[in-house]
């Protein structure tokens, strides 16, 4: 029989809704990056997905901390965050892809693929790992490759093969790394991860004029990343 000791108090049913209103501001950063996308103004794009970024890597620990499935029992949190993550990692990156110069002339469209893939990716159960903590499939970090398609000003003919070679992977079994979660090599890939942000900050302070050679030392993380994921999924 409940108690109304058991009850939320008005403050943790406060706090518990602003967790979700935190999440909820990522659709706001998204639809803004698509303006900017739109807009060619990449600067401001990147600028409001790393915004996003940042949302998306705190709210989780906000959320476990005021227990917001506990008080709001009824509201699905994961839900809400992966239809955020979904604007602000696949669709908003897929409008960066479409826009001249990125991918080959006539093939801008061939970027729909990361949309159904991804689609079909947020929707596995076992997407993410509930024990170790990793992602299975590519995970849907469009929004790092049509930033570094930009910084790098790379070849569209390349820009179209990393793609999507990155869609099969969607679909291959595969475990990466899941930085802000994972027990294993946690500590490496968060310390790296903090370079790597600050490098990435200082990138998005000089668009619209990039500097392809920091962008390229910046590389040394997604190769961490990749390489890390392979290691990790074979000793798994």
């Amino acid at each position: 029989m409940s108690t109304s000791s058991s009850r939320p108090t008005p403050v943790r049913i406060a706090l518990a809704w602003g967790v979700h209103l935190y999440t909820a501001l990522g659709t706001v950063l998204g639809f803004l990056a698509l303006v900017g996308a739109f807009a060619h103004d990449y600067r401001f794009t990147f600028a409001m997905l790393a915004l996003a970024l940042a949302v998306d890597a705190s709210d989780g620990s906000m959320a476990r901390a005021v227990r917001v499935k506990h008080v709001i029992p009824w509201m699905v949190g994961d839900l809400l965050d992966n239809i955020v993550d979904y604007l602000t990692y696949v669709v908003v990156p897929v409008a960066v892809f479409i826009q001249p110069g990125v991918l080959p002339d006539g093939m801008e469209y061939a970027a729909v693929s990361v949309l159904i893939a991804s689609a079909y990716g947020f929707c596995r159960t076992d997407a993410k790992g509930v024990v170790e903590h990793y992602f299975q499939g590519f995970p849907s970090y469009w929004n790092v490759m049509a930033f570094y398609f930009v910084v790098l000003q790379s070849d569209p003919m390349i820009n179209l093969l990393v793609m999507l070679t990155a869609v099969v992977f969607v679909f291959v079994p595969m475990r990466w790394l899941y930085p802000s979660r994972m027990e294993s090599m946690r500590t490496p890939t968060l310390a790296l991860g903090v370079v790597w942000a600050v490098m990435g900050v200082l990138m998005i302070y000089r668009l619209p004029q990039p500097s392809p050679m920091i962008g390229w030392i910046s590389m040394f993380y997604p190769i961490y990343y990749t390489v890390g994921s392979v290691v990790f999924h074979l000793k798994s």
